[in-house]
């Protein structure tokens, strides 16, 4: 996956000087650990801390200044990475910033909703934030030519375009169903709200069968078995945790726009098409 060239690389570069902090999101998964650490490893001298590693963790619990600056040493540039996982990550961040200003601080995460509780108010003025997503058809399309890509749109549709899957097309399906069964929910099971995960399960599938249709609240209530301010509460989770996209219709009439019911999307049709167990070629689908 290191031979792909992605596109937020130029935009994160331009950023890179500018003394705040460089927070990268998206999903689990999408290349943000190597993409991070091929920009840190081009500036070198640069200290990794996996917010996975339960080491890790412990090694920042209620870390202050003195702490932070023996911790960091001579490196001139620190790269949290899943810094959702880390405690107190928002405070620890700030101090870093506003106290130890000799260090480059990089961060990635894939939960945007772990890590807007955590950053958004102690980073107010003080950080870029960037989202990457699974391989975009610029990005294919420079590493594999225009004659190329345009031969795998079928298999972009089916199979979607998750880094690892791209680059395991032959064991697309396997790598896929190891994506959605230990990376999809993992954030999100982490997240105090989620009492019953066998309704993200139902509520996933309905979406992924209804693709392209408006969605109405009230009939996923009946089909899940809940009430609608959960399926509304648990669409919102899954939005902020990568797995999908609620797309308004366009109005010239704002107040028609916002009263308008929502289509939702999957952001990988690879990983809706695992969701409904169907792999069958373009020919054969309805």
């Amino acid at each position: 996956m290191n031979d792909f060239n992605r596109d937020l690389q130029q935009q994160i570069e331009k950023k890179w000087d500018s003394g705040k902090i460089i927070i990268l999101i998206g999903p689990r998964q999408v290349g943000k650990t190597t993409l991070l650490r091929k920009l840190c490893e081009e500036q070198g001298n640069y200290l990794f801390v996996n917010g996975d590693d339960a080491e890790d963790r412990i090694l920042f619990n209620q870390a202050g200044e003195n702490k932070l600056r023996n911790i960091i040493g001579n490196y001139t540039t620190i790269f949290f990475d899943e810094a959702q996982r880390i405690p107190g990550i928002g405070l620890i961040l700030k101090i870093i910033h506003d106290q130890i200003k000799t260090v480059r601080v990089v961060v990635s995460g894939s939960s945007a909703l772990e890590i807007a509780n955590e950053i958004n108010e102690p980073l107010t003025g003080r950080k870029w934030e960037f989202n990457l997503f699974p391989f975009s058809w610029n990005e294919l399309q420079t590493h594999f030519g225009f004659v190329q890509n345009q031969k795998k749109i079928s298999n972009y549709l089916i199979y979607g375009t998750y880094p690892e899957v791209i680059t395991n097309a032959n064991d697309a399906e396997n790598v896929l169903k190891q994506i959605a069964n230990s990376y999809l929910y993992k954030d999100l099971l982490q997240f105090k709200n989620i009492k019953k995960p066998e309704i993200l399960d139902k509520l996933l599938l309905a979406l992924a069968l209804q693709i392209g249709s408006e969605v109405n609240y009230n009939e996923l209530s009946r089909t899940v078995g809940v009430d609608r301010a959960t399926i509304e509460q648990y669409i919102s989770l899954l939005e902020k945790a990568f797995v999908v996209f609620r797309l308004a219709p366009l109005s010239r009439n704002v107040r028609t726009e916002m009263n308008t019911s929502r289509k939702i999307y999957f952001y990988d049709n690879g990983i809706r098409n695992t969701i409904i167990g169907n792999f069958k070629s373009l020919e054969f689908r309805q």
